[in-house]
């Protein structure tokens, strides 16, 4: 198993997520676990993207 920084911020009456090692790669939620979860689905998506387009992850 791998670990990896996502930064969780609270906003205006939600929470912001980004993975500094995806650039592009957010997700938001009106709660923090919310965020959390739909982060954790956005670094799925995104890194499927990046293996169907045949793209570097870096």
């Amino acid at each position: 198993m791998y670990r990896f920084l996502v930064v969780i911020e609270k906003a205006n009456g939600n929470y912001s997520a980004y993975f500094p090692d995806l650039p592009g790669c957010v997700a938001t939620g009106a709660t923090r676990e919310v965020a959390e979860r739909n982060m954790h689905e956005a670094i799925e998506t995104h890194v499927r993207g990046l293996l169907e387009e045949n793209l570097t992850i870096e």
